[in-house]
């Protein structure tokens, strides 16, 4: 017989085992069984345990050996093809797992002092993955909303609250989650949080789509409050501010799942999806799924105003998801002007800024450059004008990169530098000179690119 058996210890792995001589052979296996042949996973060879254990499931006290839950992922049989202390293949016949696969000690391992082979192996699968099945996509970009009016027919619509945070795509993968940003920048490390989203999932194999927010006192998500995770460097420091202000993965989109891409499905049919994997849970605090509303849409809108939201989307129940597509079928409805824009140079402070940024001069990218729409000076913390200050430095250029005149009053004492750093502001309205009146920093969107910026009309 074999068994797999799910451990949730200090790290959470699959333990493999199989039955020889009396014993359960074992294996711990940290990201789960391979499906394909194309990907290795490591196996780290473990102490034999005795034949009774094939059936254990149940909570390992905290403290001793392998402390945590064990649960029996898969069991069955297997045919045995070769067995030696430096490779074993075998055939499964489980009731998820069927296909033949061999385990290997790697090329650099040596005998320990019992005799025994070392404890650093690998496992393959040597047979086609099953049938239909996709390998896990690892460079999707996620599907754009247009800004647009409420729809006239809410029976074709679902709504969403529009959340106010950093969008991301998440892949999961034997328990292990890697978090990217819009334009696909690694942000794993950013948000430690979010691996009790991996070891949630366990086994499966995930792509999820959802917002990172910060929450307030009131349960309010607040883009400034992920500023200081967004400038944050260094390990110890994240830690820290991950404890004082955890965040939430808000998810509302799963586009694969376990071997299936669902692009092509309707947004209808990938939301049932969603919600069957369960994963506003108790104790999946970092975690949570954005709700979905049937209408009116004016009520969802409404509602969204008195909680204090940013606005809401608006999703056609027919939609297929589109990476990297800004489409009609998705609609944002906003409560607040917002505006991404382009950083092309700085002013210097003065008074009790002496020294330090003034304000910044702010364009969005057209067909021929960088049109200049207006400067903000407010909405800075001191540890903001630090870190903006460290970013813009390096990037000093001697050419000014807008193709629109920018007031003589900020031109003749402006540092310009390489558009490359991209925020958001809030403001009031937009002139008939096309600036922005009153202009406030919300922060760095480190989840986009300038030529992704465009002007919200």
């Amino acid at each position: 017989m074999f068994v797999i058996q799910e451990h949730h210890a200090r790290a959470l792995h699959w333990d493999f085992r199989l039955e020889r001589d009396g014993v359960l052979v074992s294996w711990a296996i940290p990201k789960g069984l391979p499906l394909d042949k194309k990907t290795n996973h490591l196996a780290v060879h473990t102490e034999d345990h005795p034949l009774e254990y094939a059936t254990f499931e149940g909570t390992i006290p905290e403290g001793e050996y392998g402390g945590g839950k064990v649960s029996i992922w898969d069991s069955g049989t297997y045919d045995e093809l070769k067995w030696s202390d430096r490779e074993v293949m075998v055939i499964l016949h489980g009731r998820r797992m069927q296909g033949t696969y061999v385990l290997f000690a790697t090329k650099d391992s040596r005998k320990e002092g019992n005799g025994a082979a070392s404890r650093a192996w690998m496992i393959h699968r040597m047979d086609d993955a099953p049938e239909g099945y996709t390998p896990l996509p690892r460079d999707l970009r996620p599907m754009l909303a247009t800004l647009g009016m409420l729809p006239s027919d809410d029976e074709s619509w679902a709504y969403e609250f529009k959340w106010d945070g950093v969008r991301a795509l998440s892949y999961v993968d034997g328990g292990r989650i890697h978090v990217a940003s819009r334009n696909g920048n690694d942000l794993t490390a950013s948000f430690p949080e979010l691996r009790a989203v991996g070891e949630q999932l366990g086994s499966r194999q995930v792509v999820l789509d959802g917002e990172i927010v910060a929450l307030d006192q009131l349960g309010r998500p607040r883009f400034q409050l992920l500023q200081p995770r967004i400038h944050a460097s260094g390990a110890d420091k994240v830690k820290r501010l991950a404890a004082e202000q955890p965040v939430v993965y808000m998810v509302f989109d799963v586009l694969y799942l376990d071997g299936t891409l669902l692009l092509e499905l309707p947004y209808v049919e990938r939301r049932q999806r969603l919600e069957g994997l369960k994963l506003a849970t108790k104790g999946a605090q970092s975690c949570a799924l954005s709700p979905r509303f049937t209408g009116p849409g004016s009520d969802v809108l409404y509602a969204s105003m008195a909680q204090g939201l940013e606005g809401i989307v608006a999703k056609r129940l027919d939609s297929p998801y589109l990476p990297g597509r800004r489409s009609p079928s998705w609609r944002k409805i906003k409560n607040v002007l917002t505006q991404e824009v382009v950083v092309g140079g700085w002013t210097p402070g003065q008074g009790n800024r002496q020294g330090r940024l003034g304000s910044l001069l702010l364009g969005i990218p057209s067909g021929d450059g960088l049109q200049y729409v207006g400067q903000v000076g407010t909405g800075f913390s001191d540890e903001v004008l630090d870190d903006l200050a460290a970013r813009l430095g390096p990037l000093r250029s001697d050419h000014r990169p807008f193709i629109t005149e920018v007031p003589r009053r900020y031109a003749s004492v402006a540092a310009w530098v390489v558009p490359t750093v991209v925020g958001e502001v809030s403001f009031s309205e937009w002139t008939k000179e096309g600036r922005l009146r009153q202009p406030s920093w919300r922060g760095l969107r480190i989840d986009k690119s300038p030529d992704e910026v465009r002007r919200e009309s």
